[in-house]
């Protein structure tokens, strides 16, 4: 009993955390060392942090992401989308997300149009043609590699994503 206790006030102090620092990963129930650098969220964890990001989302704020683990650049975040972003390409990093809550739709490949960068990594465009469109719901896997053309639409109220980037191939 003693432990689910320590465990529920190391969650409700993560999430305070969570709050003052968003930037973060401060779910990692592990913290990488020198013996076992390995990150690490239970699902549980990962729960509560999706809950804490909704109740801060205000009520017109489209996205939301938090990081949850990760080793310098390499970190696996929590997305939470309420509205389509932008058609988008990352030139050099793959995306790889699981849905883990809502639905949605992914548009990729084809030809982004009219294409503006945003900022290092980060071109966006005004709409995707000639891509593939899929239906999105838990549980589903998705990679887009690195320079094509993605855009994600949201069915019902939320998608909510754990997402990767990662370095293209050399």
């Amino acid at each position: 009993m003693r432990r689910t206790v320590d465990r529920t006030a190391m969650v409700a102090a993560s999430l305070l955390l969570a709050t003052a620092f968003p930037l973060t990963p401060v779910l990692a129930q592990s913290a990488p060392n020198a013996a076992d650098p390995t990150g690490f969220a239970s699902g549980q964890e990962i729960r509560a942090q999706v809950a804490a990001m909704r109740a801060e989302m205000k009520p017109d704020q489209g996205f939301m992401w938090r990081p949850l683990v990760g080793d310098g650049p390499r970190v696996a975040a929590i997305e939470i989308w309420k509205k389509p972003g932008r058609p988008a390409v990352h030139p050099t990093e793959a995306e790889y997300a699981m849905v883990l809550e809502g639905a949605g739709t992914i548009v990729s490949g084809g030809t982004l149009v009219a294409p503006e960068t945003r900022q290092k990594g980060l071109v966006e465009g005004t709409e995707i043609k000639g891509g593939t469109t899929r239906t999105l719901g838990p549980g589903d896997v998705l990679l887009v590699p690195a320079g094509v053309p993605h855009w994600f639409g949201i069915t019902g109220d939320r998608l909510v994503l754990l997402g990767m980037k990662l370095p293209a191939n050399p």
